[in-house]
């Protein structure tokens, strides 16, 4: 979850708290808050990131769960104008289990998760022993990131 519009702290919780009200969802574990930098349109404010770790029962697809979450993004005002611009939420869907899935709509594992300590970092606080589907592990994906990070920041290089 990312949010650099408004009281981006609050917002993290409010999705959070909308995500766990999901019929069926429940957050199983949450990464601290982390204030990053914007990684593509830079001339914006930093942003908090949040990770969260869901169980879902058995009547989740990956589909339905990414609709769920576009749901709350528009629910709470989240506009879609310039590409990795301000947003007062976004949520995106990094792994549902094992699954790998290439959609119109749904790329599974998240596409650009790998490229993005912002991600990564608090990734590793929820679920440290992850190994992706590909085989390899998050400690490696993160070996190959230039980052630095200090008070709960991430710069990334």
């Amino acid at each position: 979850m990312g949010s650099n519009l408004g009281d981006a702290r609050k917002n993290l919780h409010e999705a959070g708290m909308r995500i766990d009200s999901l019929e069926g969802v429940c957050i199983t574990a949450s990464s601290a808050i982390w204030q990053t930098e914007p990684q593509d349109l830079k001339d914006q404010p930093w942003f908090a990131n949040q990770v969260l770790q869901l169980s879902c029962d058995s009547k989740w697809t990956p589909e339905g769960l990414l609709a769920a979450l576009l749901e709350i993004e528009q629910c709470m005002g989240r506009s879609r104008g310039i590409r990795f611009g301000p947003r007062c939420i976004d949520l995106d869907l990094l792994l549902f289990g094992d699954r790998i899935i290439t959609s119109g709509d749904l790329i599974l594992p998240h596409p650009r998760m790998r490229k993005r300590a912002f991600v990564l970092i608090p990734l590793r606080e929820v679920a440290g022993n992850l190994i992706f589907p590909e085989g390899d592990t998050l400690d490696q994906a993160l070996a190959c990131l230039r980052f630095l990070t200090t008070d709960n920041r991430i710069c990334q290089e």
